[in-house]
C-alpha cells in the first residue's frame, strides 16, 4: 500500500513537473534580431494605431464616394388630426346674397390621412464631389506614409535596444572575468601576507578592488536586466517572459567606406514622399474650391401614395383610398455670388502650397546634413571602437605582466593595482565606444533609408 502511494505521489509531481517546463517552454522566446522586429511590429501599439488610423481613412474614402451612387429613401407618414383645423372663407362663394363681412368655415382635412413614397437621386455632375473623392484617396496615401514611419521608429527602437542588451552581455561577462580574476589576486595575496612575502598594505590595495568589482559586478546584472526589460518594453513583449537573444555581437558588421551613402536617393526617405503627398494635397485643395463655382446636377424621382379618410381601418384598404402620384426631373444649382468667401478661400490654400514647397526645401537640407553628420558619426566611432579595443588589448598585457612580476617577486603589488585599474578603465572605454559604434550605425542607417 505504502508502495502504491509513494508510485502515486512520483507520478503527480512527474506530471507537474513536466507541466511546469512545458508553461516555461511557452513564455520562452529564442530570437534573432529580425525576430524581435517582426514581434515588435505585430505587437507594438503605436503601430497598431497607425495602421487603424490607415483603414479608417479607407473607410473615409469609401463613405465619400457613396455620395455618388443612387440614393433611394423610403417614407410612410400616417397621421390622426384629431382635432382638424378650421379654415374660413368668403360665404359670397357659396350664397350670392351673403355680405362681404359673412365667412364659412370650413373643414379641408379628413380625420386620417396617409402618404408613402419613395425617392431615387442620383448626382450627374458635381465638380466638389469628384476633387473631394480624389483627395479622400491622396490622403490615404498620407497616413499610409505615416503607418510606414511609425513602423521606421519602432525598427529604430528594437534595434538599438537589442544592441543594448548584446553589449551589456558582453560588460556583463568581462566583468564577470574582472571578479575571478581579482578574486584570484586578492586570494594570492592573502597566501603570500600569511607567508611573510606580502604586506598589510597590499592586501588592503587588492581588497579595495575587489570590493569595487562585486558591487561593479552586482550593477552590470542588473543592468543586464534592465536592459532586457528596455528591449521587451519596445517589442510590446510581456516583462515576464523570457527572451533570449540568439545574434552574436561579433557577427556585426560595420561598414568604413568613403562612399556610405553614394548610392542614397531622397526618394528613399518616407519623409519625402510624405510631403510629395502634403504637396498634391494641397494643390487638390485648391482645385475642390475652384470647382465650387460649376453648376451641381443631379437626377431625382419620386413615386408614392396618398390616402384621406375619416375611419381609420379605411386607411388599409389600398386599392379604394390610395391614389398614387409620381415625379421626376433634373435639379440644378449654380452659386452665382458668395461675398469672395472662395476666391479667398483659394488665397488661403495657394499660401498653404508655397508654405508646404518650403517645408520640402527645408527637408532636402535636413537630410543632406542628417546623413553628412551620421556618417562623420559612424566613422569616427569606428575608428574610436577599433583604437579602444587595441588599448584594451594592450592594457590587458600590462597587468598580466605586472601579476607575473609580482608573483616572481620582482614587481609590487601597486604595480599590478595600478596596471588592473587601467585594464578596468580601458574596458569601460571599449564597450562605451562599441556601444555608440552600434548605435551610429542604426542613426546612419536611417538616414538613408535603409532601415526598413
Amino acid at each position: 500500500m505504502k508502495y502504491l502511494k509513494g508510485l502515486l505521489s512520483t507520478f503527480i509531481f512527474t506530471l507537474v513537473t513536466i507541466n511546469a517546463q512545458s508553461q516555461a517552454l511557452e513564455n520562452t522566446h529564442q530570437f534573432t534580431m529580425d525576430d524581435c522586429i517582426s514581434y515588435a511590429l505585430e505587437n507594438n501599439e503605436d503601430v497598431k494605431i497607425a495602421k487603424l488610423e490607415n483603414e479608417k481613412d479607407f473607410a473615409v474614402m469609401r463613405e465619400i464616394l457613396a455620395d455618388g451612387l443612387p440614393q433611394i429613401d423610403v417614407n410612410v407618414d400616417l397621421a390622426n388630426n384629431f382635432n382638424v383645423p378650421t379654415s374660413f372663407i368668403p360665404a359670397i362663394f357659396f350664397d350670392p346674397n351673403a355680405g362681404e363681412d359673412e365667412f364659412l368655415p370650413v373643414q379641408f382635412q379628413t380625420q386620417y390621412n396617409g402618404v408613402a413614397s419613395a425617392t431615387f437621386t442620383q448626382l450627374i455632375f458635381d465638380g466638389s464631389y469628384f476633387i473631394g473623392l480624389q483627395a479622400a484617396k491622396t490622403f490615404t496615401q498620407l497616413t499610409a506614409k505615416d503607418y510606414t514611419l511609425s513602423k521606421i521608429d519602432i525598427i529604430e527602437n528594437v534595434t538599438k535596444a537589442y544592441y543594448t542588451v548584446l553589449v551589456s552581455t558582453e560588460r556583463l561577462e568581462l566583468v564577470r572575468n574582472n571578479y575571478n580574476r581579482l578574486d584570484s589576486l586578492l586570494r594570492e595575496t592573502k597566501l603570500l601576507f600569511e607567508n611573510g612575502f606580502a604586506e598589510k598594505i597590499d592586501v588592503n590595495r587588492s581588497q579595495v578592488q575587489f570590493n569595487n568589482i562585486e558591487v561593479e559586478l552586482s550593477n552590470s546584472e542588473r543592468l543586464l536586466l534592465l536592459s532586457y526589460s528596455l528591449l521587451k518594453f519596445q517589442m510590446s513583449m510581456p516583462l515576464d517572459e523570457s527572451l533570449i537573444l540568439l545574434d552574436d555581437i561579433e557577427a556585426i558588421e560595420f561598414s568604413y567606406e568613403d562612399d556610405l551613402g553614394s548610392d542614397f536617393q531622397l526618394s528613399d526617405r518616407v519623409e519625402i514622399s510624405r510631403v510629395q503627398v502634403a504637396q498634391e494635397l494641397a494643390a487638390i485643395d485648391v482645385r475642390y474650391i475652384k470647382v465650387q463655382y460649376l453648376p451641381k446636377l443631379e437626377f431625382y424621382s419620386t413615386l408614392g401614395a396618398s390616402s384621406g379618410t375619416t375611419i381609420f381601418n379605411d386607411m388599409f384598404r389600398f386599392n379604394d383610398n390610395w391614389f398614387g402620384f409620381g415625379v421626376y426631373g433634373l435639379r440644378v444649382s449654380m452659386p452665382i455670388f458668395d461675398g469672395f468667401r472662395k476666391s479667398n478661400q483659394i488665397q488661403q490654400r495657394r499660401i498653404k502650397i508655397d508654405q508646404v514647397n518650403n517645408r520640402y526645401r527645408r527637408l532636402e537640407k535636413s537630410i543632406d546634413y542628417e546623413i553628412q553628420e551620421t556618417e562623420f558619426s559612424l566613422k569616427t566611432s569606428i575608428d574610436r571602437m577599433e583604437a579602444q579595443k587595441e588599448n584594451m588589448g594592450l592594457a590587458r598585457e600590462v597587468f598580466d605582466v605586472a601579476k607575473m612580476k609580482y608573483q616572481q617577486g620582482i614587481g609590487s603589488n601597486l604595480e599590478v593595482i595600478d596596471a588592473d585599474a587601467s585594464y578596468k578603465e580601458a574596458q569601460t572605454n571599449y564597450f562605451n565606444a562599441l556601444f555608440d559604434a552600434l548605435i551610429s550605425k542604426v542613426d546612419f542607417e536611417k538616414a538613408i533609408g535603409k532601415l526598413l
